[in-house]
Protein backbone atom coordinates (compact mmCIF):
# COMPACT_ATOMS: atom_id res chain seq x y z
CA UNK A 1 0.00 0.00 0.00
CA UNK A 2 2.52 2.12 1.07
CA UNK A 3 4.61 1.89 -2.16
CA UNK A 4 1.32 2.69 -4.66
CA UNK A 5 1.10 5.35 -2.68
CA UNK A 6 4.45 6.54 -3.49
CA UNK A 7 4.50 5.39 -6.79
CA UNK A 8 1.32 7.46 -7.71
CA UNK A 9 3.40 10.58 -5.72
CA UNK A 10 6.26 10.35 -7.93
CA UNK A 11 4.00 9.83 -11.08
CA UNK A 12 2.34 13.17 -9.96
CA UNK A 13 5.86 14.07 -9.81
CA UNK A 14 7.04 13.29 -12.89
CA UNK A 15 3.98 14.75 -14.86
CA UNK A 16 4.75 18.13 -12.79
CA UNK A 17 8.00 18.24 -13.91
CA UNK A 18 7.33 16.93 -17.75
CA UNK A 19 5.20 20.24 -17.62
CA UNK A 20 7.54 22.60 -16.07
CA UNK A 21 10.01 21.33 -18.88
CA UNK A 22 7.47 21.94 -21.93
CA UNK A 23 7.03 25.63 -20.58
CA UNK A 24 10.31 26.14 -20.33
CA UNK A 25 11.00 24.76 -24.07
CA UNK A 26 8.14 27.02 -25.14
CA UNK A 27 9.45 29.85 -23.56
CA UNK A 28 12.81 28.99 -25.30
CA UNK A 29 11.62 28.72 -28.40
CA UNK A 30 9.73 32.18 -28.52
CA UNK A 31 13.01 33.64 -27.25
CA UNK A 32 14.59 32.32 -29.78
CA UNK A 33 13.09 33.13 -32.78
CA UNK A 34 12.23 29.72 -33.85
CA UNK A 35 8.68 31.14 -35.14
CA UNK A 36 9.31 34.50 -36.32
CA UNK A 37 5.66 35.68 -36.05
CA UNK A 38 5.10 34.75 -32.49
CA UNK A 39 8.61 36.41 -31.16
CA UNK A 40 7.51 39.43 -33.23
CA UNK A 41 4.17 39.33 -31.33
CA UNK A 42 5.55 38.46 -27.88
CA UNK A 43 8.60 41.90 -28.25
CA UNK A 44 5.83 44.10 -29.34
CA UNK A 45 3.84 43.29 -26.28
CA UNK A 46 6.70 43.83 -24.24
CA UNK A 47 7.60 46.78 -25.64
CA UNK A 48 3.80 48.04 -24.76
CA UNK A 49 4.35 46.45 -21.53
CA UNK A 50 7.24 48.63 -20.36
CA UNK A 51 6.11 51.87 -21.72
CA UNK A 52 2.79 51.33 -19.55
CA UNK A 53 4.44 50.78 -16.67
CA UNK A 54 6.97 53.44 -16.93
CA UNK A 55 4.27 55.72 -17.78
CA UNK A 56 1.52 54.67 -14.56
CA UNK A 57 2.43 54.27 -10.68
CA UNK A 58 3.09 50.64 -9.07
CA UNK A 59 0.02 51.60 -7.18
CA UNK A 60 -2.39 51.71 -10.11
CA UNK A 61 -1.12 49.10 -12.11
CA UNK A 62 -1.39 46.69 -8.58
CA UNK A 63 -4.50 47.86 -8.17
CA UNK A 64 -6.00 47.48 -11.17
CA UNK A 65 -4.68 43.86 -11.61
CA UNK A 66 -6.32 43.48 -8.10
CA UNK A 67 -9.59 44.36 -9.59
CA UNK A 68 -9.64 42.12 -13.14
CA UNK A 69 -8.04 39.17 -10.34
CA UNK A 70 -10.98 39.63 -8.53
CA UNK A 71 -13.72 40.39 -10.75
CA UNK A 72 -17.21 38.77 -10.77
CA UNK A 73 -17.37 35.72 -11.94
CA UNK A 74 -20.24 36.85 -14.09
CA UNK A 75 -17.61 38.64 -16.08
CA UNK A 76 -15.33 35.55 -16.53
CA UNK A 77 -15.06 33.86 -19.68
CA UNK A 78 -14.88 30.50 -19.72
CA UNK A 79 -12.54 30.31 -22.59
CA UNK A 80 -8.63 30.33 -21.89
CA UNK A 81 -7.31 33.69 -22.22
CA UNK A 82 -4.72 35.01 -24.78
CA UNK A 83 -2.03 35.03 -23.34
CA UNK A 84 -2.05 31.36 -22.39
CA UNK A 85 -3.67 30.45 -25.62
CA UNK A 86 -0.55 32.05 -27.38
CA UNK A 87 1.39 30.17 -25.18
CA UNK A 88 0.10 26.71 -25.15
CA UNK A 89 0.21 26.89 -29.33
CA UNK A 90 3.85 27.12 -29.67
CA UNK A 91 6.19 24.46 -30.38
CA UNK A 92 7.82 21.88 -28.06
CA UNK A 93 10.33 19.16 -28.35
CA UNK A 94 7.59 16.95 -27.19
CA UNK A 95 4.98 17.95 -29.97
CA UNK A 96 8.28 16.99 -32.59
CA UNK A 97 8.70 13.71 -30.76
CA UNK A 98 4.99 12.37 -31.17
Amino acid sequence: MRYDRLRSVAGRIQTVVGDVATQGERLHSVLRWRDPRATSLFLVFCLCAAVVLYVTPVRVVVLAGGLYVMRHPRFRSKLPSVPSNFFRRLTARTDSML
